[in-house]
């Protein structure tokens, strides 16, 4: 049996506001399954709508941060908020955009063991230290982030994507979502390559 996508109703996809099926519907194509936080978070539209704008703005936007950086800073903070849904959803996330089946995992556990740039552990320094301990943040952690080569820009984004991930783990948390079977696999095996004719 599978688990329902959160401990409160989900409404069903036709009693949705337009505007959320569409998106629901979107992802649904593009990935092949609806992803459980869409469908706990419908339940209330003008909350849904929020969080994904600044979910977007963070995540989706030109940044001196890669797609994979901001994942790796989901994934190594979601695992210290011991957030199942964030790690695995985003870990499936982090291994497409990385191209690399391993990396989700060794941020998730260790990310100081994991096959990281010198810049890349200062970025989760930084982020751990905003999701675990963010009342002790002072100027000496930001001039730890220029020597690693990241501007005051650079700084807002990872601590944005950090605090923005710790209320979403609290969510995740409390309202008992699950990450869908689906996210366990994605980006552990390559593609196979088109066969010819494009089928």
């Amino acid at each position: 049996m599978t688990p329902a996508p959160s401990r409160f109703p989900v409404p069903a996809l036709e009693e949705m506001e337009e505007d959320i099926r569409a998106r629901i519907l979107a992802v649904a194509e593009r990935s092949g399954f609806i992803p459980n936080v869409f469908l706990a978070l419908a339940r209330r539209p003008a909350e849904f709508r929020a969080f994904f704008a600044y979910h977007d703005a963070l995540m989706e936007k030109e940044s001196e941060l890669s797609k994979a950086e901001r994942e790796m800073i989901v994934v190594a903070t979601s695992a210290v908020n011991q957030c199942l849904y964030c790690v695995v959803a985003h870990g499936a996330i982090l291994r497409i955009r990385a191209k690399d089946p391993l990396i989700a995992d060794q941020v998730a556990v260790n990310y100081r063991k994991a096959p990281l740039t010198p810049r890349q552990r200062a970025m989760l320094d930084f982020a751990l230290k905003v999701a675990t301990n963010s009342a002790v943040i002072g100027e000496e952690d930001y001039k730890r982030l220029r020597e690693a080569g990241f501007s005051e820009e650079g700084a807002w984004d990872i601590a944005a994507i950090a605090s923005f991930f710790a209320m979403s783990n609290r969510l995740a948390n409390a309202f008992a979502i699950l990450p869908n079977p689906e996210f366990y696999l994605l980006g552990r095996l390559p593609r196979e390559a088109p066969r010819e004719g494009g089928a």
